[in-house]
This record gives C-alpha cells, sequence and structure tokens, in this order.
C-alpha cells in the first residue's frame, strides 16, 4: 500500500468514524411539537381543564383572560377543572429618555418609557393539591409617551395590554411543556 493510498483510507475511515457519531449525537435529541398529541391528546385536554384564579385589577384580567383563551382554545373554563392555576401579577411603568433640555418646569418629563408586568404562578392538581409548575416570568412593553395627557394614559394601557398578552402566552407555554411531560 503506498503513501497516498494510505492517506485516502485514513481520510475515509475518518469521515466514516465522524458521521457516525454525528449520528449518535442526533438520536439523542427529541425535538417534537409542544401539541405532538393533536388538539384531542393528552396535553390539550390537560390544558382544557386548568381553573384560573380571579383577578384583582385590570392588567391581572388582562392575563387572565389571555391565559383562559390560550389554554381552552376559545372553549372558555372548565365545569370540573383537574388544575389550579393561582396567579399574582403586579405591573409598573417606567420612564426613560427623560427631556432636561426644557428649563421651564422643574420635573422633568419622560419621552419613553417600559411597562412592566411580572406574574408569579403556581399550577396544582386539584385532586391532591400537588404542584405541578410554580415560577415567576416577566413581560416587557416599551411605550413613547406624547404630551398630550390621555395619549400618554392610553399608550400606557396598550403597552399593559401588549405585555399581559406577552406574559400569558409565555406562561401558557410554559404549563403546557411541563403538563406534555
Amino acid at each position: 500500500m503506498s503513501l497516498s493510498d494510505r492517506a485516502a483510507f485514513r481520510l475515509r475511515s475518518f469521515s466514516i468514524l465522524a458521521g457516525g457519531l454525528l449520528l449518535t449525537a442526533l438520536a439523542g435529541c427529541q425535538v417534537r411539537p409542544l401539541y405532538s398529541d393533536g388538539p384531542t391528546g393528552s396535553t390539550s385536554v390537560a390544558l382544557a381543564s386548568i381553573e384560573i384564579s380571579d383577578a384583582d385589577d385590570r392588567v391581572e384580567q388582562e392575563v387572565r383572560n389571555a391565559l383562559v383563551f390560550l389554554t381552552s382554545r376559545g372553549a372558555g373554563e372548565p365545569v370540573n377543572p383537574q388544575y389550579h392555576l393561582a396567579l399574582n401579577v403586579s405591573h409598573r411603568t417606567i420612564g426613560v429618555l427623560f427631556d432636561t433640555t426644557d428649563n421651564d418646569d422643574d420635573d422633568d418629563d419622560a419621552g419613553a418609557g417600559r411597562i412592566v408586568v411580572k406574574a408569579d404562578y403556581n399550577l396544582t392538581r386539584t385532586a391532591t393539591g400537588e404542584t405541578v409548575r410554580a415560577g415567576n416570568r416577566t413581560a416587557v412593553a416599551l411605550v413613547d409617551f406624547p404630551q398630550q395627557e390621555f395619549a400618554k394614559v392610553r399608550a400606557v394601557r396598550d403597552g399593559e395590554n401588549r405585555a399581559a398578552k406577552e406574559l400569558a402566552e409565555i406562561i401558557g407555554a410554559d404549563i403546557a411543556s411541563a403538563l406534555g411531560r
């Protein structure tokens, strides 16, 4: 066997070995859709049987409504829930990009801001009280603050709604992941 034949043999052997190792590594991956069992499968049925605690304020009600819609796929709240989701939502508005060039006012006005909506949640089985998933999540919506007061109030409300919907989607995916196992 000549030197070039040995080099070709080693290269071919290395390629086969690398391919085998790659296939072995990929065999350990388990990528599957979150709702792989379809709309009538066990994950969807479990999601549709979640009752969600009552809301204390408007933003928490927005998160709750979005979660009810996401978990039941538009069918509403369950009659005989198998799970209970205790939800506690807080929110705040933070001003950023303060305008300090206006010397007429003593206070600085923010030109933009952030709406931060946070939720602590605990999903338990109704029958046993066992915690299935607990956690806290945060969603942030960016807003511009116009000079007109009503427009500013409306911008804050729209930002709260966007952050609430995003937070509900994050919590819904987290819960679906826990129930899909």
